[in-house]
C-alpha cells in the first residue's frame, strides 16, 4: 500500500477548513512534526495533553489531529516547567506530529457547529455571525470571442458560487485600447499603432482561499499576453464562514423539556441556564466552546434559546429575559467534533485507519 505523507492529510483538511478562516488569536496548523514524513496513523482527539500522545505513541500513531491547539502563544524555553511544554516534549522526542485544526473547523459551515446542529436535531441552518472580509471581486477584460471559455475557466477554479447560486457573473460589452510596444507579443494588433478590441468586461465574486487558484485560471485561459484584472476585498456576509449557527427543531418544545433534549443529546452531566420562558422553544442559536460574544446576535437573530458553553456569571443578566441561555460546558458543546473529523478522514482515505482517543480530556469534573 503506497505510503500516505502528513501534508497530504493536513492539505486535505485545510481544504475543508482553510487555515485563512481562523482567527488572529489562534494557532491552527502544524503545531510539531515533518510535514513530509510518511504517516504510521492518525489519533484524532479534541486536546492533546502528555496522555493523549502517549496513547498515540502506543497505537503508533505518528500524527494527532486536534481540534484545540496545544501552543497558543510563543514560547522560548522548553524545560518542561508546566503541561504544554512537556506535551510538546514527549511529541518530539518521540516524532509525533500535532495538527490542531481550531477556529477555521468552527467558522466553516459543515464543522463543529453543524455537528451540534445535527445532535440536537436543528434543521434550516444559516450562519450566525458570517465572517467578513472572505470575500472577493474580481474584475477582468476579455475578448469578445474567448468570454464564454474564459469565464468558465474562472468558475470550475471556485469563482461564481453566491449562496445556492453557482456561476454567477455580471458582463457588460465594451471597447478596449491598447498599444503593442517593442519585444511584446500581442494577441491581435500591431506594434506601434493604436489597437481597438471588443471586450467584455466581467465581474466575480470568489472566496479569499480561492484566490491563487482563480488567478492561476485567468491568467493560463486568457489569450492576451498581458491580463488586465483588478481584486478588491468585500465586506459582504460570507454564507458559508463564520461563527456560530442558527436553525430550527422539527417541532417546539416545552423550555424544561427543551433542556432536557440537550443535556440528552450532548452528552452534558449539567446545563447552567436562564429562567425559563413562559413560550416554547423552535428557533435555537448555537456555538461551541466559548460563545458568550455571540449572545447578541443570537437575540438578534430572534432564536429562543442560545446553546454554547463558558458564560461569565455576569454576562448571564445580559439575557435580559429576551432568550433562554443553556450553557453546557465548553468540552460538553465540542465532544463531538472528534466524530466529525474521523468521518471526514475516513471518507477522505479510505484505506488508512483512523483512531479516536480514549483520553477524556474534560478537566472540569462534577460532583
Amino acid at each position: 500500500m503506497a505510503t500516505i505523507s502528513i501534508k497530504e492529510i493536513t492539505t486535505r483538511l485545510e481544504q475543508f477548513a482553510p487555515l485563512a478562516y481562523q482567527e488572529d488569536y489562534d494557532n491552527s496548523g502544524l503545531i510539531t512534526g515533518n510535514p513530509h514524513a510518511p504517516v504510521t496513523g492518525v489519533l484524532v482527539t479534541l486536546d492533546c495533553t502528555e496522555a493523549v500522545v502517549a496513547e498515540a505513541i502506543q497505537q503508533n500513531c505518528n500524527l494527532i489531529v486536534a481540534h484545540h491547539p496545544i501552543l497558543f502563544r510563543a514560547i522560548k524555553k522548553l524545560t518542561g516547567r508546566n503541561y504544554v511544554e512537556r506535551t510538546l516534549i514527549k511529541a518530539i522526542q518521540n516524532n509525533v506530529a500535532i495538527y490542531a485544526i481550531h477556529t477555521n473547523l468552527d467558522n466553516v459551515h459543515a464543522g463543529v457547529n453543524h455537528k451540534i446542529a445535527e445532535q440536537l436535531g436543528l434543521q434550516n441552518l444559516r450562519i450566525l455571525a458570517p465572517k467578513p472580509a472572505t470575500l472577493l471581486k474580481l474584475v477582468t477584460f476579455i475578448p469578445a470571442n474567448h468570454a464564454e471559455q474564459v469565464t468558465q475557466k474562472l468558475f470550475d477554479a471556485g469563482a461564481g458560487q453566491i449562496g445556492n447560486y453557482k456561476d454567477c457573473s455580471f458582463n457588460l460589452v465594451g471597447e478596449g485600447t491598447y498599444r503593442p510596444q517593442a519585444h511584446a507579443k500581442p494577441f491581435k494588433g500591431t506594434t506601434g499603432v493604436l489597437e481597438r478590441a471588443s471586450e467584455v468586461r466581467v465581474e466575480v465574486i470568489l472566496p479569499v482561499v480561492a484566490k491563487d487558484r482563480v488567478i492561476g485560471a485567468l491568467k493560463s485561459s486568457h489569450p492576451y499576453e498581458e491580463v488586465a484584472y483588478y481584486l478588491s476585498v468585500l465586506e459582504n456576509e460570507n454564507q458559508e464562514v463564520g461563527s456560530g449557527l442558527v436553525g430550527e427543531l422539527a417541532e417546539a418544545l416545552e423550555p424544561g423539556k427543551f433542556l432536557q433534549h440537550v443535556k440528552q443529546k450532548m452528552q452534558a452531566d449539567c446545563v447552567r441556564h436562564t429562567a425559563l420562558p413562559t413560550s416554547a422553544i423552535r428557533k435555537v442559536a448555537i456555538c461551541g466552546g466559548s460563545g458568550s460574544f455571540l449572545l447578541s446576535r443570537a437575540i438578534a437573530s430572534g432564536a429562543d434559546a442560545f446553546v454554547t458553553a463558558d458564560f461569565k456569571y455576569h454576562e448571564f443578566f445580559d439575557a435580559d429575559g429576551k432568550i433562554l441561555i443553556a450553557d453546557i460546558g465548553h468540552y460538553e458543546s465540542e465532544q463531538f467534533t472528534k466524530d466529525l473529523l474521523g468521518a471526514f478522514l475516513k471518507e477522505n482515505f479510505p484505506t488508512f485507519a483512523i483512531a479516536f482517543s480514549k483520553v477524556v480530556t474534560n478537566p472540569i469534573s462534577y460532583l
